[in-house]
C-alpha cells in the first residue's frame, strides 16, 4: 500500500501540470492578440517559441501521464459514469492534440517574426482550443482526479512517479541542442 504522502506529491504533480496549461494558456492568447495589432518584437517571439515549445512537449507528456496512469483506473471501474468519463477524457486529447497541429504552424511562424497565416483564422482556432482544453481541465479535477485518487490507494503511485519523470528526462536528452 502507497503511503498517503506519495499519493498526494502525485495528484500534486498532476495539479501542478494543470497549473502550467492554465498559464501556457494565457500566454498563447496574449501572444496571437499581441500579434494582431503589431509584429512582435524580440520578446513576443520568445514568448512565442515558450508556448509552441510547451504545448510541444510538457502538454502532450501530461497527456500521456494521463493516460498511463489516471484514465485506467477509471476505465476499469464498474462505474459506467467514470468509464464515460475517461473514454471522453482521451477523446478529448486527440482533439486537443488536432486542434493543436492546427495552431501549432502560426505560433511556429510567430517564434521567427513571420505572420503568414490568417489571424482570424488563427483567433477561431484559438477559442476552440481554450474551451476544449478549460472544459477538459474542469472534468479532470472535478470528477477524474478524486475519483482516481481513491482507488489508486492500492497500487504503486511513487513507481508511476518516476515513470513520469524518467519519460520527461529522456525526451529533454532527446530534445536539448547538440
Amino acid at each position: 500500500m502507497i503511503s498517503p504522502r506519495s499519493q498526494i506529491a502525485l495528484f500534486d504533480f498532476l495539479d501542478q501540470s494543470h497549473r502550467d496549461l492554465q498559464r501556457h494558456l494565457l500566454l498563447l492568447r496574449a501572444t496571437v492578440e499581441a500579434c494582431q495589432t503589431q509584429t512582435l518584437d524580440a520578446a513576443g517571439r520568445r514568448q512565442a517559441r515558450t508556448v509552441l515549445d510547451f504545448f510541444n512537449g510538457e502538454a502532450r507528456q501530461h497527456h500521456l501521464d494521463e493516460e498511463a496512469h489516471i484514465f485506467p483506473v477509471l476505465l476499469a471501474s464498474r462505474d459506467e459514469e467514470l468509464a464515460a468519463a475517461a473514454r471522453r477524457l482521451v477523446q478529448d486529447h486527440g482533439w486537443l492534440e488536432e486542434n493543436w497541429l492546427h495552431i501549432a504552424p502560426a505560433i511556429s511562424a510567430l517564434s521567427t517574426g513571420s505572420q503568414w497565416f490568417d489571424h482570424a483564422e488563427l483567433q477561431h482556432a484559438l477559442e476552440v482550443f481554450e474551451a476544449l482544453y478549460l472544459d477538459h481541465l474542469l472534468l479532470e479535477e472535478s470528477l477524474a482526479y478524486p475519483e482516481a485518487q481513491k482507488r489508486l490507494q492500492a497500487y504503486d503511485q511513487a513507481g508511476m512517479g518516476r515513470e513520469m519523470a524518467q519519460r520527461r528526462a529522456q525526451t529533454r536528452s532527446a530534445t536539448a541542442p547538440a
